[in-house]
C-alpha cells in the first residue's frame, strides 16, 4: 500500500472520531511513519519482537497546565509497516488504523492503557 493510500486511511480514521472529540483535541499532530524508531522502542521498553501500531507522545490534556498550548504539539504516530504486516485485506487495515487512531487519541485525553483497553472491549474494536 502506498503512503498516500495509507494516509487516506488515517484521514478517514480522524474523520470517524466523534465531533465533540475532534473539537476538544488541542495541540496534537497526527502523523504516519513506517515503523517506530529505536529511540521510541527503547523509551517504551519494547523489544524487536514487540509490535507497535501507534504511539502517543506528549502531555495528556488531563495533566496540562496553563502554558501547555505554547509548547510543541503532542504527536500521535501511526506506524504503517507493522499494521500492513499484521493485516492483509484493505478492510482489516482500515479497521486497525481507525482503532489505532482512536486508541492514541484516548491517550491524548488522559486515558491510561488499562482504561483504553477496557473501552476498546466496550466498543467491540479489539484488534
Amino acid at each position: 500500500m502506498s503512503d498516500e493510500a495509507f494516509l487516506k486511511l488515517v484521514d478517514r480514521a480522524i474523520d470517524a472520531l466523534r465531533a465533540d472529540v475532534k473539537k476538544r483535541m488541542h495541540n496534537v499532530a497526527i502523523v504516519m511513519a513506517d515503523e517506530p524508531t529505536e529511540e521510541q522502542r527503547r523509551e517504551n521498553g519494547l523489544t524487536n519482537e514487540d509490535t507497535l501500531f501507534g504511539l502517543y507522545e506528549g502531555v495528556p490534556q488531563t495533566e496540562r497546565g496553563l502554558m501547555e498550548d505554547i509548547v510543541l504539539p503532542d504527536k500521535i504516530t501511526i506506524f504503517k509497516l507493522p499494521i500492513l504486516a499484521a493485516y492483509s485485506s484493505e478492510a482489516e487495515v482500515a479497521a486497525c488504523v481507525e482503532n489505532t487512531v482512536w486508541h492514541e487519541v484516548a491517550h491524548h485525553f488522559g486515558m491510561d492503557e488499562e482504561k483504553v483497553a477496557a473501552e476498546e472491549v466496550k466498543r467491540g474494536k479489539v484488534l
